[in-house]
């Protein structure tokens, strides 16, 4: 394998290079400096566009470097025009720039560009992002209009984002796959760890800045997660002046809040912000019906359910950040983050067990009530420190990224259940399991470019994680709690991640292919002190291509191909028996495999004049060791000292083989002020079982948003999803239909907004279906999930941004940028923080990494 990728590296630099010779055989360059009119200092990062006479969409362009030096290379022969713009400046057209091949090298000189005097002081940005970006190694999805979930957390916005489904349950899928591995910013964080559902509805969807779709990551991510990764970048500034913003708001299920603030002067930038939210109390009520058999004796059992359960979850986060431009070419950037969640919940169930015996005729009722509360919590910190350092030659970088995230969690529980009909004593336990993770990432990544249409990055990283469980169970026994040292333990567990990759980005054939490849190696080890368990080490070779192709300006194709592997996670291996249901008991397995997936991707864009565009993605995914959850009844089962009747034990193994494929569609129409945009998934999944017949199960995701502006400063918004059902290899997922609307009425200048929201307004509840079935038995089980809510959101936006130039220090000949590193009027690079540093990311943590 190592050759064979040795031997493909060296066909792209050849092809590379005789591609790079052409084209500056055919193709001129376009140069010259921009500079301040008024202060004569040159403007760093305008935005350089070149346009064919008689069109409005730029073919070609670039940015000024630090020096405001402008290079576009790759300009063919014609008559063309150029603009040039930077914020706070007017927007300068040079009419006629002709490049022929008496003349292939155009220089502009110095180009003086006039500043908008009365609007440096204050400064208000209309500009707006596309909704969705399709750039050539994922997609990005900008939440700024977003008025349904206003008001609401990350998992809000996730229900909008192409490829990305959440069900009722608030579990995440990425093109089908649960196995994602989510980043904040490019980085890991234990608040992924021990529940990603609660970490998702702590994260306030006001302070989402955008989401990165990830579906076959490169080489410089981590190879953790055969779903891909969900990146999500939470808003941030660093531009000169102090502002910030403030959102409140509150609705008969939901209330939150947050609060950010920044201010930059000069080289130092430093920013904060605070977030919080809570969920009301809501009942769910629950039921089910499951009828089991045994053939020795020969028993016919049934057991129907009934009860509800009263759920209330909450959540903050608070940070905060500082970034220091040392020089024009050296940026380092420290943050420390606080995020707490938790959640309880109590409630009762009701139970009818009958039991058959045929052979003798015999039947047997026994009535039962379980009464049980739960109280989860979960505190973790992560501390980031990011070094970043430019070079004369334009896109050479080096990283350096040290991440640090420390997580304590506690999960508390307690059940009973007494029997009404019988003489059996009530029995019952208490059990607390506390934890800790500690997770350390360290990486260092460098970029060279080789030529124009050639660049090598590199990088390694280094994995350690530490885990610390403990589970203190008291039984009742004659109507006492006692310790029951059977059911007590703890254990710890260590991992360490070593990884190496190579890739690269290559155009082909006059820029007729633009590509990324590359390799990555994993070495895994693991310890444990769970008892008579051994885990062995294993290194994963994991390579990845993509392959994008322009067929005009408007419409593009790109195929790609990841290998990815998902190690089981942390409840997955933990083998305590959850017992909070006697009925439903679950457990871990601490010897299960990494499942490992080979991901095949091709997508066509299509973009339209009027601004409407299209992305279809075909899939194909193949998975061996596939981890799956598997249930299974049993009339008794011994768990230490105590022996449960009539109860379904589930647990994940490696099952066979998985194959998913499937279509992804979205599409976005503005029509007036009118806006429709629509995202439709549809796959099916086969799973391979040995010694089982094979499972084929079809699924499809429809959502719709409309959007309606009545004014510049009013608009609605209307979203409906609809998610079918799925077959598994023992039973069918839930379908679900949601859907809510909004307003929102910006005001003070845009300053400020007040939203409403409606979710659900129609329907109570959304009622969720499931079936459950094996070779003895079938259950059916009815959710009742109170999902119809009423909100109001308040937002305001303060403060001043200053869009100044300041002086340009002098090269003081000795390869120096900075002849006197002290003076006031130094430079301010536009170095913003890092969104995705380092490797991509570790192994989220316990939820995604064990």
């Amino acid at each position: 394998m190592k050759s064979i990728c040795s031997v493909f590296l060296l066909i792209i630099v050849a092809l590379s290079v005789k591609a790079q010779n052409n084209n500056a055989n055919n193709a001129g360059k376009i140069t010259g400096k921009v500079i301040d009119a008024t202060t004569k200092i040159p403007v760093d990062y305008a935005t350089v566009s070149v346009f064919k006479q008689g069109t409005t969409s730029p073919f070609n362009g670039a940015s000024t470097d630090p020096k405001g030096n402008l290079k576009i290379d790759g300009v063919p022969d014609g008559d063309f025009y150029v603009t040039v713009s930077f914020l706070g400046y007017t927007t300068l057209t040079i009419p006629h720039v002709i490049v022929s091949s008496n003349n292939r090298n155009v220089s502009l000189g110095n180009v003086m560009l006039a500043p908008v005097q009365n609007r440096l002081k204050d400064v208000v940005i209309t500009a707006h992002a596309p909704t969705v970006e399709n750039k050539i190694d994922k997609l990005v999805y900008n939440p700024q209009n977003d008025l349904t979930s206003q008001g609401g957390v990350a998992l809000d916005v996730l229900q909008k984002v192409p490829m990305v489904s959440v069900d009722i349950n608030g579990n995440v899928e990425l093109m089908g796959n649960t196995n994602i591995q989510f980043l904040i910013n490019g980085k890991p964080s234990t608040i992924f760890g021990s529940s990603i559902t609660d970490a998702l509805q702590a994260i306030p969807a006001s302070q989402i800045k955008n989401i990165e779709v990830i579906t076959n990551p490169g080489a410089k991510y981590d190879a953790s997660g055969t779903g891909g990764i969900i990146n999500i970048i939470l808003k941030d500034n660093n531009i000169q002046g102090v502002n910030g913003s403030f959102n409140l708001s509150a609705g008969t299920r939901l209330e939150n809040g947050n609060f950010n603030i920044n201010a930059k002067k000069g080289k130092i930038g430093v920013s904060a912000f605070f977030s919080g939210n809570e969920s009301l109390s809501s009942a769910t009520p629950s039921s089910s019906s499951r009828t089991s058999h045994t053939a020795a004796p020969d028993t016919v059992t049934t057991l129907n359910q009934n009860g509800v359960s009263n759920f209330k979850r909450s959540g903050y986060r608070s940070g905060f950040s500082i970034n220091w431009d040392i020089t024009p070419k050296d940026a380092l950037s420290a943050s420390i983050n606080f995020n707490h969640f938790g959640n309880n919940s109590s409630g009762y169930l009701n139970n009818k067990q009958n039991t058959f015996l045929s052979g003798q005729g015999l039947s047997f009722d026994t009535l039962s009530t379980n009464n049980s509360t739960s109280r989860f919590s979960d505190n973790s910190t992560d501390f980031s420190l990011f070094y970043k350092k430019t070079f004369s030659n334009k896109d050479q970088e080096l990283d350096v990224l040290f991440n640090q995230s420390y997580g304590k969690n506690t999960n508390d529980y307690s059940q009973v259940q007494d029997y009404t009909n019988v003489t059996f004593p009530p029995v019952g336990s208490i059990g607390s399991n506390p934890g800790t993770d500690k997770e350390t990432d360290v990486s260092i990544d460098y970029t060279q470019p080789i030529s124009k249409n050639f660049t090598i990055e590199t990088g390694a990283k280094a994995t350690i994680e530490n885990i610390d469980n403990s589970v203190n169970t008291q039984s009742l026994t004659n109507g006492v709690y006692e310790f029951n040292p059977l059911q007590s333990y703890s254990f710890t567990y260590g991992r360490k991640i070593f990884a190496y990759y190579l890739s690269t980005t290559f155009s082909l054939f006059n820029n007729f292919i633009d590509g990324k490849a590359g390799l990555r190696e994993e070495y895994t080890t693991s310890t444990s002190d769970f008892p008579n368990t051994i885990i062995p080490s294993y290194g994963t070779l994991a390579p990845s291509f993509v392959l994008s192709h322009k067929l005009d300006k408007t419409q593009s194709i790109k195929f790609s191909y990841s290998y990815r592997l998902q190690r089981p996670n942390y409840n997955s291996l933990n083998p305590f028996y959850n017992i909070s249901d006697p009925h439903n008991i679950s457990t871990g397995d601490p010897n299960l495999k990494p499942e490992l997936g080979h991901n095949f991707e091709l997508g066509y864009n299509k973009s339209f004049g009027n601004g409407a565009n299209i992305y279809v993605a075909g899939f194909y995914r193949y998975n061996t060791n596939d981890l799956q959850s598997f249930t299974t009844v049993y009339s008794h089962l011994t768990i230490q000292d105590s022996t449960y009747t009539n109860v379904a034990l589930t647990q994940q193994y490696n099952i066979g083989r998985e194959v998913t494929e499937g279509v992804n569609l979205f599409g976005s129409l503005p029509v007036g002020k009118l806006t429709f945009r629509s995202n439709m998934f549809f796959a099916n999944r086969i799973t391979d079982n040995p010694g089982s017949p094979q499972v084929s199960g079809f699924t499809y995701r429809i959502n719709l948003n409309t959007s309606y502006e009545f004014a510049k400063d009013l608009a609605a918004e209307f979203f409906i999803n609809y998610r079918s059902s799925q077959r598994t290899i023992q039973g069918t997922n839930p379908a679900f239909l949601f859907y809510n609307f909004a307003v929102r009425k910006q005001i003070f200048n845009k300053k400020a907004s007040i939203g409403l929201t409606a979710a659900n307004p129609f329907n109570q509840y959304v009622n969720v279906q499931s079936t459950t079935y094996g070779p003895n038995f079938n259950q059916s089980s009815l959710r009742q999930i109170p999902l119809r809510s009423f909100g109001i959101s308040l937002m305001y936006k303060f403060g001043k941004l200053e869009f100044k130039k300041e002086k340009e220090p002098q090269d003081n000949g000795n390869g120096s940028d900075d002849a006197n590193p002290a003076s006031p009027n130094a430079p301010v690079p536009a170095t913003p923080a890092p969104a995705s540093p380092g490797n991509g990311g570790g192994g989220g943590g316990k939820g995604k990494g064990l």
